[in-house]
């Protein structure tokens, strides 16, 4: 009898013991939610992740990058329902980069950075997503991103831990709504991607392989280097912030044999709320003022409008998609005092970029790739009237031709990838008439899905910039050469959910 009760004593224990080890149940109510995996960052949600409410399948005989965002990865609400998201991204990387801008000298002494680092960032996507009963879709996304202060005092002191952490914000990179009909097509309104980011999630600039982490655009030469003229500006604009970061009106079509088209409008390079009173400097029309036409700034342009096309198939186990685009804008009159610098009659130390006549905004852009047996070949061009990351070309300066060429590959947890870019442009506007800007730059890496949410990146980055008589450490032109070079590897956490 003793012994059956001792025997009894343990089971109950073990019982007692398995049970208390049990995750308490979810609560949605307190904010919690026990759930398989199923999305992950959406700044573009799957009702709209091509540009279309009807999102293409591709083809999965070609491999998983025919699609990019298979369907219904991100819940889509069934009729007069909505889908309500909190989605983030959080970043780790290990890294180490040398640079032409990793040591200098001053009056007061030589100054050297370590080429060894780690950083961190969040990203949070809230958002909401529709579905009315008459199958008109819509929502609204927001994402919030971590913004950088400096780690040294106004004496040049250097900050503790605690403080420099303070110096860290929060800031609102996209906030938009969309209306949408798989019959009708698709309008966002706000600080939103335009075409080109709807038409190019990542797929024709070879954005894939590294799960976000940046590549050429904001990759490890970019990231956590000293920046000096060592990154180059990612001059293709699809996914970056000069194009999607202002506030416009988009429309995309639905697709018809394989087409579809789309259409962009923003009145000029920000939000119009900094034209209130409230915005610093713009209680009338003045310098603080986001929307002039005329004033003291000729680099700035206004109205901008862009239109593209693109088509998109499957041929069996071969997915083809190709894009073409072209934008324009106008640009600002320059009106103040003293006027516009003449190129013929006025040195290059005494030349002001702020100064010079600038063409209006008018560039070209065009994409192919084609994926088959989990390969992605693909290629993407701007070229045109345009310098660097959407600026104006200097009047007499030299149009900008820009080709970036990629190969991904991508079987299950694994995807790598490799690309080269150069770019040929006018570079620093103080020097038209007497040199141009010559960059290219390489990156090769990839990422594995350890788990679900959970990706391990690694990569390697090389960038090189030359412009004839001008100073990338410095920014000085016509005092001396000094081309920008540097290189790096970046090993990455990314946690998405």
């Amino acid at each position: 009898m003793r012994k059956l009760l001792m025997a009894s004593a343990a089971i109950l224990g073990a019982t007692s013991g398995l049970a208390f080890a049990q995750p308490s149940p979810s609560n949605p109510n307190q904010g919690q939610l026990a759930a398989p995996y199923g999305a992950g960052p959406a700044a573009n949600n799957n009702n709209n992740a091509w540009g279309v409410a009807n999102t293409p399948t591709g083809s999965a005989a070609a491999g998983p990058l025919s699609t990019v965002y298979a369907p219904n990865v991100n819940r889509v609400p069934t009729p007069g329902t909505i889908v309500i998201r909190l989605n983030g991204r959080v970043e780790v990387d290990f890294g180490a980069v040398w640079t032409s801008a990793d040591t200098a000298s001053g009056l007061t002494g030589t100054y050297k950075v370590n080429p060894l680092a780690i950083a961190s960032y969040m990203r949070l996507y809230p958002g909401f997503d529709g579905l009315a009963a008459n199958g008109l879709r819509y929502g609204a996304s927001v994402e919030l991103r971590e913004n950088f202060g400096s780690g040294v005092s106004a004496t040049n002191v250097s900050l503790g831990p605690s403080a420099t952490s303070s110096n860290q914000t929060v800031f609102v990179r996209r906030a938009f709504t969309y209306l949408a009909s798989d019959n009708v097509g698709l309008v966002r309104l706000g600080q939103t991607d335009g075409v080109l980011g709807l038409f190019d999630n990542c797929v024709f600039t070879s954005q894939c392989c590294d799960a976000g982490v940046g590549n050429f655009n904001g990759g490890a030469n970019q990231s956590v280097s000293p920046g000096a003229g060592v990154a180059i500006p990612f001059v293709w604009l699809a996914q970056a912030g000069a194009e999607y970061a202002n506030n416009k009106i988009v429309y995309l079509s639905p697709q018809f044999f394989g087409f579809d088209f789309g259409v962009q409008y923003a009145p000029n390079q920000g939000n119009s709320f900094q034209n209130s009173a409230g915005a610093a400097g713009c209680t009338q029309a003045s310098t603080g003022c986001i929307s002039l036409t005329s004033g003291n700034d000729p680099t700035r342009w206004y109205n901008q409008v862009g239109v593209g096309l693109r088509w998109q198939q499957n041929f069996g186990a071969v997915d083809v998609k190709a894009y073409g685009f072209y934008e324009t804008a106008g640009k600002e009159n320059l009106t103040t005092i003293p006027g516009y610098q003449s190129l013929a009659t006025t040195p290059v130390a005494l030349r002001s970029a702020a100064r010079l006549q600038y063409d209006n905004l008018s560039f070209y852009k065009a994409g192919l790739a084609v994926t088959a047996f989990n390969v992605t070949a693909a290629v993407d061009y701007i070229g045109g009237a345009i310098n660097g990351q959407l600026a104006m070309k200097p009047t007499g300066g030299a149009d900008m031709n820009a080709f970036v060429a990629g190969l991904t590959y991508a079987n299950g947890p694994l995807v790598l990838g490799a690309e080269f870019g150069t770019v040929q442009s006018q570079g620093d506007a103080r020097l038209t008439g007497i040199s141009q800007r010559h960059e290219y730059e390489i990156a090769v890496g990839g990422n594995y899905k350890l788990a679900p949410g959970v990706q391990l990146v690694g990569e390697y980055m090389y960038t090189y910039r030359h412009q004839g008589n001008y100073n990338f450490a410095t920014g000085n032109a016509g005092t001396g050469t000094r081309d920008a070079q540097g290189q790096g590897v970046l090993f990455s956490t990314v946690l998405t959910w």
